[in-house]
């Protein structure tokens, strides 16, 4: 997206990683930059998350940063070891209410997509897995894998070869309809009726930007969300395009704020 915004203004657009704390130190960078147009996030599920989890931020993430366009959604996938007892949902939710406390779950670090989609499915199917966070998504991924935890909400892009492979068990997508990608492998929705957990991103900037500039970069956004060039890149990395108005976006970041943080308190999740 910074490629075609770049070719579209006649002006670089500069990506800047600055990770940590749960996507708080680069919410907080941009909620205080000046409303000029410049300074743009990427918000996200973490940072819809990290609302609830992190307390006293500088900033609140639905007031502070103002949304400019959706860009894409995927799902996650509930994926076990291929020798775990259960092969399906009612199957392993089964299991889990007859073996309480007995299930690992694995997550790419506490507040992350995976974990709270899977306190998502404690909160809703009332199992009651383990959480067990790792450092990063690979790391998980290999835990799983090696068997040392028996379950892991896993984004498509980097599980899809081994679910392919045998050397996964994938359970259901978590997205309220199938997914292209996995066909055969059915929704959770299907059985917990409501589940719905995504991993989102779209474009905020700081709260005052003049209107007009939004309005552009909005436009801009949407219109390469039907190119198809731009709509092949995203689907090889497992995403599906999210064009939206910024009404509509604003309403997905307030809603997913408001419902993670409902998951957080259920799950008592904390950071160190």
């Amino acid at each position: 997206m910074g490629e075609w915004l770049s070719e579209r203004f006649g002006q670089q657009i500069v990506v800047e990683n600055r990770p940590g704390a749960g996507n708080t130190i680069a919410m907080e960078i941009v909620a205080k930059a000046p409303p000029d147009g410049y300074t743009l996030a990427l918000v996200g599920t973490s940072a819809a998350t990290s609302a609830a989890l992190y307390q006293n931020l500088s900033y609140d993430l639905v007031c502070d940063i103002a949304p400019v366009a959706g860009l894409v959604r995927g799902p996650l996938v509930m994926v076990v070891d291929p020798e775990f007892p259960a092969k399906t949902i009612p199957e392993f939710i089964a299991y889990a209410k007859a073996n309480p406390t007995t299930i690992n779950m694995a997550s790419a670090g506490t507040g992350t997509g995976p974990h709270v989609a899977g306190e998502l499915f404690n909160m809703m199917s009332g199992s009651n897995m383990i959480h067990v966070p790792y450092r990063g998504g690979p790391a998980a991924l290999t835990a799983v894998l090696g068997g040392q935890v028996q379950v892991y909400f896993v984004a498509t892009s980097s599980s899809i070869e081994n679910i392919k492979a045998g050397k996964l068990r994938a359970l259901a997508v978590t997205t309220a309809a199938r997914w292209e990608g996995l066909p055969d492998v059915p929704a959770m929705d299907e059985f917990l009726p409501g589940y719905e957990a995504s991993i989102w991103f779209g474009v905020g900037t700081p709260k005052n930007t003049p209107a007009e500039l939004i309005d552009k970069l909005n436009k801009e956004i949407n219109a390469a969300l039907v190119d198809p060039q731009m709509r092949a890149r995203l689907a090889a990395l497992g995403g599906t395009p999210m064009p939206m108005t910024l009404a509509e976006f604003g309403m997905l970041v307030a809603e997913e704020t408001d419902k993670w943080a409902k998951v957080i308190k259920f799950s008592g999740a904390k950071v160190e």
